[in-house]
Protein backbone atom coordinates (compact mmCIF):
# COMPACT_ATOMS: atom_id res chain seq x y z
CA UNK A 1 0.00 0.00 0.00
CA UNK A 2 1.29 3.46 -0.85
CA UNK A 3 1.18 5.42 2.39
CA UNK A 4 1.56 8.68 0.54
CA UNK A 5 -1.58 8.10 -1.49
CA UNK A 6 -3.70 5.63 0.48
CA UNK A 7 -5.58 8.18 2.48
CA UNK A 8 -6.20 10.85 -0.15
CA UNK A 9 -9.91 10.89 -0.95
CA UNK A 10 -10.99 10.68 -4.58
CA UNK A 11 -14.05 12.80 -3.82
CA UNK A 12 -12.83 16.14 -2.51
CA UNK A 13 -16.26 16.84 -1.02
CA UNK A 14 -15.84 13.79 1.22
CA UNK A 15 -14.32 14.28 4.66
CA UNK A 16 -11.71 11.66 5.49
CA UNK A 17 -10.53 11.11 9.05
CA UNK A 18 -6.96 12.25 9.60
CA UNK A 19 -4.40 9.65 10.49
CA UNK A 20 -1.24 10.05 12.52
CA UNK A 21 1.92 8.73 10.86
CA UNK A 22 4.94 8.18 13.09
CA UNK A 23 8.10 8.29 10.96
CA UNK A 24 11.17 6.17 11.65
CA UNK A 25 14.64 7.67 11.13
CA UNK A 26 15.35 5.50 8.09
CA UNK A 27 12.33 6.94 6.26
CA UNK A 28 13.71 10.49 6.52
CA UNK A 29 17.17 9.32 5.49
CA UNK A 30 15.72 7.47 2.49
CA UNK A 31 13.58 10.43 1.39
CA UNK A 32 14.34 13.75 3.14
CA UNK A 33 11.11 15.16 1.69
CA UNK A 34 9.01 12.37 3.22
CA UNK A 35 7.34 14.79 5.65
CA UNK A 36 5.63 16.52 2.70
CA UNK A 37 4.21 13.31 1.21
CA UNK A 38 1.32 12.58 3.63
CA UNK A 39 -1.42 14.87 2.32
CA UNK A 40 -4.22 15.66 4.76
CA UNK A 41 -2.70 13.79 7.71
CA UNK A 42 -0.62 14.34 10.85
CA UNK A 43 3.10 13.59 10.97
CA UNK A 44 4.78 12.80 14.29
CA UNK A 45 8.56 12.81 14.55
CA UNK A 46 9.78 11.37 17.87
CA UNK A 47 12.49 13.33 19.66
CA UNK A 48 14.77 10.26 19.53
CA UNK A 49 14.54 10.39 15.71
CA UNK A 50 15.82 13.98 15.76
CA UNK A 51 18.64 12.85 18.06
CA UNK A 52 19.57 10.10 15.57
CA UNK A 53 19.54 12.60 12.71
CA UNK A 54 21.67 15.00 14.76
CA UNK A 55 24.22 12.24 15.29
CA UNK A 56 24.45 11.60 11.54
CA UNK A 57 24.56 15.18 10.26
CA UNK A 58 28.38 15.25 10.34
CA UNK A 59 28.73 12.34 7.92
CA UNK A 60 30.12 13.33 4.53
CA UNK A 61 28.01 10.86 2.54
CA UNK A 62 24.43 10.99 1.29
CA UNK A 63 23.04 9.98 4.70
CA UNK A 64 24.73 12.97 6.29
CA UNK A 65 23.41 15.24 3.56
CA UNK A 66 19.85 13.99 4.07
CA UNK A 67 20.11 14.28 7.86
CA UNK A 68 21.22 17.91 7.55
CA UNK A 69 18.43 18.65 5.07
CA UNK A 70 15.72 17.27 7.39
CA UNK A 71 17.13 19.10 10.42
CA UNK A 72 17.22 22.40 8.52
CA UNK A 73 13.67 21.89 7.26
CA UNK A 74 12.27 21.17 10.72
CA UNK A 75 14.17 24.16 12.10
CA UNK A 76 12.61 26.35 9.37
CA UNK A 77 9.14 25.25 10.53
CA UNK A 78 10.01 26.30 14.05
CA UNK A 79 11.18 29.72 12.87
CA UNK A 80 8.07 30.34 10.79
CA UNK A 81 6.15 31.15 13.94
CA UNK A 82 2.97 29.50 12.62
CA UNK A 83 2.50 27.19 15.54
CA UNK A 84 4.50 25.18 18.03
CA UNK A 85 6.28 22.01 16.90
CA UNK A 86 5.34 20.32 20.16
CA UNK A 87 1.64 20.89 19.44
CA UNK A 88 1.85 20.85 15.64
CA UNK A 89 2.68 23.14 12.72
CA UNK A 90 0.54 23.20 9.57
CA UNK A 91 2.46 22.98 6.28
CA UNK A 92 1.56 22.51 2.62
CA UNK A 93 -0.92 19.82 1.53
CA UNK A 94 -2.88 20.18 4.80
CA UNK A 95 -0.21 18.34 6.77
CA UNK A 96 0.36 18.92 10.48
CA UNK A 97 3.94 18.24 11.67
CA UNK A 98 4.59 17.55 15.32
CA UNK A 99 7.75 16.69 17.24
CA UNK A 100 6.89 14.30 20.07
CA UNK A 101 8.84 15.30 23.18
CA UNK A 102 6.88 13.45 25.85
CA UNK A 103 9.07 10.42 26.56
CA UNK A 104 7.50 9.26 29.83
CA UNK A 105 7.36 5.46 29.66
CA UNK A 106 3.92 3.82 29.92
CA UNK A 107 3.05 1.14 32.40
CA UNK A 108 4.97 -2.07 31.78
CA UNK A 109 1.78 -4.05 31.29
CA UNK A 110 0.65 -1.70 28.55
CA UNK A 111 3.87 -1.72 26.49
CA UNK A 112 5.73 -5.05 26.70
CA UNK A 113 9.05 -4.11 25.02
CA UNK A 114 12.12 -2.89 26.96
CA UNK A 115 13.15 0.71 26.31
CA UNK A 116 16.83 -0.17 25.92
CA UNK A 117 17.04 0.79 22.25
CA UNK A 118 15.88 3.63 20.05
CA UNK A 119 13.60 1.48 17.88
CA UNK A 120 11.57 0.42 20.91
CA UNK A 121 11.29 4.03 22.09
CA UNK A 122 9.85 4.99 18.69
CA UNK A 123 7.42 2.07 18.96
CA UNK A 124 6.47 3.19 22.46
CA UNK A 125 5.57 6.69 21.22
CA UNK A 126 3.40 5.25 18.43
CA UNK A 127 1.80 2.97 21.01
CA UNK A 128 1.01 5.92 23.31
CA UNK A 129 -0.58 7.86 20.46
CA UNK A 130 -2.78 4.91 19.60
CA UNK A 131 -3.77 4.47 23.25
CA UNK A 132 -4.78 8.14 23.35
CA UNK A 133 -7.36 7.46 20.66
CA UNK A 134 -5.51 8.56 17.53
CA UNK A 135 -5.57 6.36 14.44
CA UNK A 136 -1.82 5.73 14.30
CA UNK A 137 0.42 4.18 11.65
CA UNK A 138 4.15 3.52 12.10
CA UNK A 139 6.13 4.04 8.89
CA UNK A 140 9.53 2.34 8.72
CA UNK A 141 11.92 0.86 6.16
CA UNK A 142 12.99 -1.69 8.78
CA UNK A 143 11.13 -4.99 8.35
CA UNK A 144 11.90 -6.19 11.88
CA UNK A 145 10.55 -2.96 13.36
CA UNK A 146 7.33 -3.34 11.39
CA UNK A 147 6.96 -6.89 12.70
CA UNK A 148 7.50 -5.70 16.29
CA UNK A 149 4.94 -2.94 15.75
CA UNK A 150 2.31 -5.42 14.62
CA UNK A 151 3.19 -7.65 17.58
CA UNK A 152 2.19 -4.87 20.02
CA UNK A 153 -1.01 -4.09 18.10
CA UNK A 154 0.21 -1.20 15.94
CA UNK A 155 -0.51 -0.69 12.25
CA UNK A 156 2.82 -0.56 10.40
CA UNK A 157 3.73 0.13 6.78
CA UNK A 158 6.79 0.39 4.60
CA UNK A 159 7.48 3.77 3.03
CA UNK A 160 6.20 3.29 -0.50
CA UNK A 161 7.15 6.57 -2.14
CA UNK A 162 10.11 6.44 -4.59
CA UNK A 163 9.20 2.86 -5.49
CA UNK A 164 8.46 0.94 -8.68
CA UNK A 165 7.56 -2.72 -8.98
CA UNK A 166 10.57 -4.82 -10.02
CA UNK A 167 8.26 -7.68 -11.03
CA UNK A 168 6.56 -5.35 -13.56
CA UNK A 169 9.81 -3.71 -14.64
CA UNK A 170 10.10 -2.46 -18.20
CA UNK A 171 12.37 -4.87 -20.12
CA UNK A 172 13.56 -2.53 -22.85
CA UNK A 173 12.74 -4.96 -25.64
CA UNK A 174 9.87 -7.09 -26.86
CA UNK A 175 9.03 -9.75 -29.42
CA UNK A 176 6.48 -8.91 -32.07
CA UNK A 177 5.01 -11.36 -34.60
CA UNK A 178 4.29 -9.72 -37.95
CA UNK A 179 3.57 -10.94 -41.50
CA UNK A 180 6.65 -11.95 -43.48
CA UNK A 181 6.12 -9.04 -45.85
CA UNK A 182 6.75 -6.61 -42.96
CA UNK A 183 10.08 -8.27 -42.18
CA UNK A 184 10.98 -8.17 -45.88
CA UNK A 185 9.98 -4.51 -46.10
CA UNK A 186 12.14 -3.71 -43.06
CA UNK A 187 15.22 -5.17 -44.77
CA UNK A 188 14.33 -3.57 -48.10
CA UNK A 189 13.58 -0.02 -46.88
CA UNK A 190 15.78 0.02 -43.77
CA UNK A 191 12.81 0.82 -41.51
CA UNK A 192 9.25 -0.19 -40.71
CA UNK A 193 6.64 2.46 -39.90
CA UNK A 194 4.80 1.85 -36.60
CA UNK A 195 2.02 4.40 -36.24
CA UNK A 196 -0.03 4.52 -33.02
CA UNK A 197 2.04 2.05 -30.96
CA UNK A 198 2.77 1.74 -27.27
CA UNK A 199 6.52 1.52 -27.81
CA UNK A 200 8.76 3.49 -25.48
CA UNK A 201 11.61 5.59 -26.94
CA UNK A 202 14.66 3.44 -27.78
CA UNK A 203 12.76 0.22 -27.09
CA UNK A 204 14.13 -2.76 -28.99
CA UNK A 205 11.99 -5.20 -30.90
CA UNK A 206 12.54 -8.66 -32.33
CA UNK A 207 10.31 -9.03 -35.36
CA UNK A 208 9.32 -12.60 -36.17
CA UNK A 209 7.03 -14.13 -38.78
CA UNK A 210 5.33 -17.53 -39.03
CA UNK A 211 7.75 -18.33 -41.86
CA UNK A 212 10.67 -18.10 -39.37
CA UNK A 213 12.13 -14.86 -40.76
CA UNK A 214 13.21 -12.33 -38.13
CA UNK A 215 14.86 -8.97 -37.59
CA UNK A 216 16.19 -7.00 -34.60
CA UNK A 217 15.31 -3.31 -34.57
CA UNK A 218 14.96 -0.22 -32.37
CA UNK A 219 11.98 2.12 -32.07
CA UNK A 220 12.68 5.75 -32.96
CA UNK A 221 10.11 7.93 -31.16
CA UNK A 222 10.89 10.91 -33.42
CA UNK A 223 10.18 9.16 -36.72
CA UNK A 224 7.71 6.68 -35.18
CA UNK A 225 9.28 3.71 -36.90
CA UNK A 226 11.43 0.67 -36.24
CA UNK A 227 14.99 1.15 -37.45
CA UNK A 228 18.11 -1.06 -37.69
CA UNK A 229 20.74 -1.27 -34.97
CA UNK A 230 24.15 0.29 -35.46
CA UNK A 231 26.48 -1.87 -37.52
CA UNK A 232 29.60 -3.05 -35.73
CA UNK A 233 32.53 -2.77 -38.12
CA UNK A 234 34.64 -4.88 -35.77
CA UNK A 235 34.70 -6.20 -32.25
CA UNK A 236 34.54 -3.78 -29.33
CA UNK A 237 37.92 -4.11 -27.64
CA UNK A 238 37.98 -7.83 -28.33
CA UNK A 239 34.36 -8.64 -27.51
CA UNK A 240 31.27 -9.26 -29.63
CA UNK A 241 27.64 -9.69 -28.48
CA UNK A 242 26.80 -13.31 -27.70
CA UNK A 243 23.01 -12.98 -27.76
CA UNK A 244 20.27 -10.59 -28.87
CA UNK A 245 20.06 -8.89 -25.46
CA UNK A 246 23.77 -8.07 -25.52
CA UNK A 247 23.45 -6.86 -29.10
CA UNK A 248 20.74 -4.40 -28.02
CA UNK A 249 22.74 -3.34 -24.95
CA UNK A 250 25.86 -2.60 -27.01
CA UNK A 251 23.76 -0.60 -29.45
CA UNK A 252 22.55 1.61 -26.60
CA UNK A 253 26.04 1.96 -25.14
CA UNK A 254 27.50 3.11 -28.46
CA UNK A 255 24.77 5.64 -29.33
CA UNK A 256 25.91 9.17 -28.52
CA UNK A 257 22.35 10.57 -28.52
CA UNK A 258 21.33 8.29 -25.62
CA UNK A 259 22.75 9.96 -22.52
CA UNK A 260 21.46 7.62 -19.81
CA UNK A 261 21.52 3.81 -20.02
CA UNK A 262 20.47 1.19 -17.47
CA UNK A 263 21.53 -2.45 -17.78
CA UNK A 264 19.76 -4.82 -15.39
CA UNK A 265 20.33 -8.52 -15.01
CA UNK A 266 21.89 -11.31 -12.92
CA UNK A 267 25.61 -11.95 -12.58
CA UNK A 268 27.40 -13.07 -15.73
CA UNK A 269 25.12 -11.37 -18.26
CA UNK A 270 27.93 -9.04 -19.34
CA UNK A 271 26.60 -5.72 -18.00
CA UNK A 272 29.84 -4.27 -16.63
CA UNK A 273 32.08 -5.80 -19.31
CA UNK A 274 30.02 -4.33 -22.16
CA UNK A 275 29.76 -0.93 -20.47
CA UNK A 276 33.52 -0.79 -20.00
CA UNK A 277 34.28 -2.04 -23.54
CA UNK A 278 31.95 0.56 -25.07
CA UNK A 279 33.56 3.22 -22.91
CA UNK A 280 37.03 2.21 -24.12
CA UNK A 281 35.83 2.47 -27.72
CA UNK A 282 34.32 5.92 -27.16
CA UNK A 283 37.25 7.36 -25.19
CA UNK A 284 40.39 5.73 -26.58
CA UNK A 285 39.35 4.96 -30.18
CA UNK A 286 36.84 7.65 -31.12
CA UNK A 287 37.63 10.43 -28.63
CA UNK A 288 33.95 11.25 -28.12
CA UNK A 289 34.49 11.55 -24.36
CA UNK A 290 37.59 12.74 -22.51
CA UNK A 291 37.54 10.21 -19.69
CA UNK A 292 35.88 7.08 -18.28
CA UNK A 293 34.74 7.54 -14.67
CA UNK A 294 33.82 4.32 -12.85
CA UNK A 295 32.23 4.14 -9.42
CA UNK A 296 30.66 1.55 -7.15
CA UNK A 297 28.83 1.99 -3.82
CA UNK A 298 30.99 1.05 -0.82
CA UNK A 299 28.19 -0.70 1.03
CA UNK A 300 29.63 -3.69 2.97
CA UNK A 301 32.04 -1.61 5.10
CA UNK A 302 29.27 0.46 6.58
CA UNK A 303 31.68 3.43 6.80
CA UNK A 304 33.34 5.91 4.49
CA UNK A 305 36.52 4.69 2.77
CA UNK A 306 38.49 7.30 4.71
CA UNK A 307 38.64 4.85 7.62
CA UNK A 308 40.88 2.53 5.58
CA UNK A 309 44.67 3.02 5.51
CA UNK A 310 46.55 4.25 2.44
CA UNK A 311 45.89 6.64 -0.43
CA UNK A 312 42.46 6.94 -2.05
CA UNK A 313 43.59 4.64 -4.88
CA UNK A 314 44.79 2.02 -2.38
CA UNK A 315 41.52 2.24 -0.44
CA UNK A 316 39.50 1.80 -3.62
CA UNK A 317 41.59 -0.99 -5.15
CA UNK A 318 39.81 -3.96 -3.54
CA UNK A 319 36.34 -2.49 -4.07
CA UNK A 320 37.14 -1.88 -7.72
CA UNK A 321 38.71 -5.31 -8.28
CA UNK A 322 35.80 -6.48 -10.52
CA UNK A 323 36.48 -3.46 -12.77
CA UNK A 324 40.19 -4.28 -12.93
CA UNK A 325 39.30 -7.90 -13.78
CA UNK A 326 37.13 -6.74 -16.68
CA UNK A 327 39.81 -4.31 -17.84
CA UNK A 328 42.41 -7.08 -17.81
CA UNK A 329 40.09 -9.32 -19.86
CA UNK A 330 39.57 -6.58 -22.46
CA UNK A 331 43.30 -5.94 -22.71
CA UNK A 332 43.96 -9.65 -23.16
CA UNK A 333 41.26 -9.92 -25.83
CA UNK A 334 42.54 -6.87 -27.72
CA UNK A 335 46.30 -7.50 -27.62
CA UNK A 336 46.31 -11.30 -27.60
CA UNK A 337 48.80 -11.22 -24.72
CA UNK A 338 48.47 -13.71 -21.90
CA UNK A 339 48.05 -11.02 -19.24
CA UNK A 340 47.55 -7.77 -21.16
CA UNK A 341 49.49 -5.98 -18.42
CA UNK A 342 51.33 -3.64 -20.78
CA UNK A 343 48.07 -2.43 -22.34
CA UNK A 344 46.47 -2.13 -18.92
CA UNK A 345 49.38 -0.07 -17.61
CA UNK A 346 49.23 2.18 -20.69
CA UNK A 347 45.52 2.81 -20.01
CA UNK A 348 46.13 3.69 -16.37
CA UNK A 349 49.06 5.96 -17.26
CA UNK A 350 46.89 7.82 -19.78
CA UNK A 351 44.78 9.23 -16.89
CA UNK A 352 41.70 8.63 -19.04
CA UNK A 353 40.32 5.98 -16.69
CA UNK A 354 39.36 7.17 -13.21
CA UNK A 355 38.00 5.19 -10.27
CA UNK A 356 35.95 7.12 -7.72
CA UNK A 357 33.82 6.35 -4.68
CA UNK A 358 30.19 7.38 -4.98
CA UNK A 359 30.53 9.52 -1.86
CA UNK A 360 32.99 11.82 -3.68
CA UNK A 361 31.00 12.35 -6.88
CA UNK A 362 28.59 14.75 -5.19
CA UNK A 363 29.66 18.35 -5.75
CA UNK A 364 31.62 17.63 -8.93
CA UNK A 365 30.72 18.80 -12.42
CA UNK A 366 31.46 16.09 -14.96
CA UNK A 367 31.41 17.29 -18.59
CA UNK A 368 32.20 15.12 -21.63
CA UNK A 369 32.68 11.96 -19.56
CA UNK A 370 31.59 8.36 -19.92
CA UNK A 371 30.38 7.46 -16.41
CA UNK A 372 29.76 3.89 -15.27
CA UNK A 373 28.02 3.30 -11.94
CA UNK A 374 28.33 -0.41 -11.17
CA UNK A 375 26.15 -2.19 -8.57
CA UNK A 376 23.71 0.74 -8.72
CA UNK A 377 21.03 -1.33 -6.96
CA UNK A 378 22.78 -0.47 -3.68
CA UNK A 379 22.04 3.24 -4.13
CA UNK A 380 18.93 5.08 -2.97
CA UNK A 381 16.81 7.09 -5.43
CA UNK A 382 18.19 10.31 -3.91
CA UNK A 383 21.77 9.12 -4.29
CA UNK A 384 21.30 8.26 -7.95
CA UNK A 385 19.64 11.63 -8.52
CA UNK A 386 22.75 13.28 -7.06
CA UNK A 387 24.99 11.29 -9.41
CA UNK A 388 22.98 11.82 -12.59
CA UNK A 389 22.61 15.54 -11.85
CA UNK A 390 26.42 15.81 -11.86
CA UNK A 391 26.49 14.94 -15.57
CA UNK A 392 27.75 17.91 -17.57
CA UNK A 393 27.37 18.68 -21.24
CA UNK A 394 28.03 15.71 -23.58
CA UNK A 395 28.33 13.26 -20.68
CA UNK A 396 26.87 9.74 -20.83
CA UNK A 397 25.86 7.83 -17.67
CA UNK A 398 25.60 4.02 -17.46
CA UNK A 399 23.94 2.32 -14.47
CA UNK A 400 24.41 -1.43 -14.09
CA UNK A 401 23.28 -3.90 -11.45
CA UNK A 402 20.90 -6.58 -10.24
CA UNK A 403 17.99 -5.43 -8.01
CA UNK A 404 17.63 -8.95 -6.61
CA UNK A 405 21.12 -8.74 -5.06
CA UNK A 406 21.04 -5.81 -2.61
CA UNK A 407 23.42 -5.24 0.32
CA UNK A 408 21.84 -2.02 1.60
CA UNK A 409 19.66 -3.04 4.60
CA UNK A 410 16.96 -0.43 3.89
CA UNK A 411 16.50 -1.06 0.18
CA UNK A 412 14.69 -3.80 -1.68
CA UNK A 413 14.14 -4.75 -5.31
CA UNK A 414 11.36 -2.15 -5.62
CA UNK A 415 12.91 0.84 -3.79
CA UNK A 416 16.51 0.83 -5.05
CA UNK A 417 17.96 3.40 -7.44
CA UNK A 418 18.17 1.09 -10.46
CA UNK A 419 14.49 0.08 -10.42
CA UNK A 420 13.52 3.70 -9.69
CA UNK A 421 15.43 5.07 -12.68
CA UNK A 422 13.87 2.53 -15.06
CA UNK A 423 10.39 3.39 -13.80
CA UNK A 424 10.93 7.15 -14.03
CA UNK A 425 12.91 7.53 -17.26
CA UNK A 426 11.41 5.08 -19.78
CA UNK A 427 9.38 7.74 -21.65
CA UNK A 428 12.35 10.00 -22.42
CA UNK A 429 14.19 9.74 -25.80
CA UNK A 430 17.48 10.52 -24.03
CA UNK A 431 17.22 7.24 -22.10
CA UNK A 432 17.54 3.55 -22.96
CA UNK A 433 17.27 0.29 -21.02
CA UNK A 434 17.88 -3.43 -21.53
CA UNK A 435 17.05 -6.24 -19.13
CA UNK A 436 19.60 -9.02 -19.69
CA UNK A 437 18.50 -12.50 -18.66
CA UNK A 438 20.93 -14.89 -20.30
CA UNK A 439 24.16 -15.59 -18.44
CA UNK A 440 27.18 -15.92 -20.75
CA UNK A 441 29.99 -16.12 -18.18
CA UNK A 442 30.10 -19.91 -18.22
CA UNK A 443 27.83 -22.93 -18.26
CA UNK A 444 28.31 -23.30 -14.50
CA UNK A 445 27.43 -19.64 -13.87
CA UNK A 446 24.33 -19.93 -16.06
CA UNK A 447 23.07 -22.99 -14.18
CA UNK A 448 23.79 -21.39 -10.80
CA UNK A 449 21.96 -18.19 -11.77
CA UNK A 450 18.91 -20.18 -12.85
CA UNK A 451 18.48 -22.79 -10.11
CA UNK A 452 20.21 -21.46 -6.99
Amino acid sequence: MNVTESYITRDRSLKVARKTFVLDTNVLLHDPDAIKRFRGNDIVIPLVVLEELDGMKRLSDELGKNARYVMRYIDSLKRQGEGDLSSGVMIENDIRVKVHVDIRPPEKKAFPLPLDRITNKILMIAFQLKESGQETVLVSKDFVMRVKAEAVGLEAEDYENLKFSYDKLYKGFRKLEVPKKDVDMFFKDGFLAMEATDFSPNEYCILTSPEQSSAVCKYNSQTKRLEPLMKLAKDIWGILPLNVEQKCALDLLLRDDVKLVTLVGPAGTGKTLMALAAGMRKVFDEGVYTKILISRPIIPLGKDIGYLPGTKEEKLFHWMQPIYDNLEFLCQSTTGEASGKDAQQWIMDSKKLEMEAVAYIRGRSLPKMYIIIDEAQNLTPHEVKTIISRAGKNTKVILTGDPTQIDNPYLDKDSNALTYVVGKMREYPIYGHVFLERTERSELAAIAAEIM
